[in-house]
């Protein structure tokens, strides 16, 4: 049973901590609905609209059949699926109606392509003039990149990624992972939230930017500005430890372990358990082993082999010290912490049973949970379209008719 499942909250808990909140989805790949697919499990009915040839991430990937690629089942589980071609006056006037109804509209196309098509800010405002609208770019509009197109790899590499890839490995490199999309979809998610939160509050709507260039370069340089913030810079942009040849899972007798002997807790019951040749009061603090921390890695790597993993594991665990044994992403499936608390959710499909991964956060009295499978294209166009053609808003949470 999943563990945000609500059969499984106390006496009296809601569907979601976003039911009653409904989102106009034009995202696609991973950014936006990476966004929305949160949203999604949270409990709020997300409105997924694509065009007639569909979200790439359909295709990119296998699934059980076509247009049902695993990227796509995963981050666009537990919305409907509208198919609308927006060249078409008769689809853009179904669109209008579908924002007449809802809390949130949000979009990953470039700015000139959304105002082309008549649904930049002013033009959705007018419709609904609460309305959270949350614009999904690779750049910001405000500066000489605006319009600029952007990917996972070329966002990586404007960033310094690839950079500080190559202080480690000896060679600039792309992290094994679509890393800019997911943070700047966990951007674009709360955002949208303090948004809503404001409009709760005072009842006013508002226009809000989130760009992948921007986010990442935030995210990037929580550890690696370093010394460069101050003036004069103290040092290059980059944390030193991070980038260190020798940070790597260490090699043992039968295969190999992450451990973090680190600070001097950990430090001092790893010498005083161990006691290795090399341990001396040149290494004793902190301050000490940051200095020279090549030399402290390379150390420890001499050490580390000579026991096997299992053996390293209980040593470093019986001590209290970080470590872990290397899995695969496969080996997730099957990982006893995430099986004991019931992680993954099985969902029916008509495509047949789908293993998700679940809602990673835990609440007491509002739980999320996977809402369902992800849509075929354009599913929900009849129940949709046929409920909202009065145009006629239902009731919104916190807000009267």
């Amino acid at each position: 049973m999943a563990r945000n499942d609500t059969t499984t909250a106390p006496e009296g808990a809601q569907a979601g901590p976003l039911a009653g909140i409904r989102v106009i989805d034009l995202t696609s790949v991973v950014f936006g609905p990476y966004a929305t697919q949160i949203m999604a499990d949270m409990g709020a009915e997300v409105i997924k609209v694509e065009p007639p040839e569909g979200d790439n991430t359909r295709w990119i990937t296998t699934g059980p059949t076509p247009g049902m690629g695993g990227i796509y089942a995963n981050v666009n589980r537990g919305k409907r699926g509208v198919m609308l071609d927006l060249r078409q006056q008769a689809d853009r006037e179904s669109l209008r109606r579908l924002i007449a109804t809802a809390d949130v509209f949000i979009h990953s196309m470039r700015g000139s392509a959304i105002r082309k098509l008549g649904f930049d800010y002013e033009a959705v405002r007018a419709i609904r003039p609460n309305i959270v609208y949350t614009n999904c770019y690779g750049y910001s509009r405000r500066g000489p990149d605006a319009d600029k197109p952007a990917y996972d790899d070329t966002i990586q590499a404007e960033c310094g990624i690839p950079h500080v890839q190559g202080l480690m490995n000896g060679e600039p490199g792309y992290v094994a992972t679509i890393m800019a999309d997911k943070v700047a979809g966990l951007h674009a998610l709360y955002a949208t939230m303090m948004a809503l939160f404001h409009r709760e509050r005072t009842g006013e709507g508002q226009e809000v930017e989130v760009t992948m260039f921007e986010a990442m370069s935030s995210f990037m340089l929580v550890e690696h500005a370093n010394g460069a913030m101050f003036t004069p810079p103290t040092t290059p942009a980059h944390y030193h430890r991070a980038v260190e040849p020798n940070r790597r899972p260490y090699k043992t007798k039968d295969g190999h372990i992450a451990a973090l002997v680190y600070n001097d807790k950990h430090w001092n019951a790893f010498v005083g358990a161990v006691n290795p040749p090399w341990a001396s009061d040149a290494f004793s603090t902190l301050a000490k082993r940051a200095q020279q921390i090549g030399r402290v890695y390379a150390l420890l790597g001499e050490t580390f082999l000579t026991r096997t993993t299992q053996e390293w594991l209980d040593t470093l665990q019986a001590l209290h010290i970080p470590c872990a044994r290397l899995q695969s992403t496969d080996e997730l499936f099957d990982n006893a912490q995430l099986n004991a608390i019931g992680f993954f959710e099985d969902v029916e499909t008509p495509q047949g049973p789908v293993r998700l991964p679940g809602v990673p956060t835990w609440f007491s009295r509002t739980p999320g949970k996977v809402r369902g499978p992800a849509p075929t294209l354009g599913q929900d166009n009849a129940e949709v379209l046929g409920q909202d053609a009065s145009g006629v808003a239902p009731a919104i949470a916190g807000e009267s008719q």
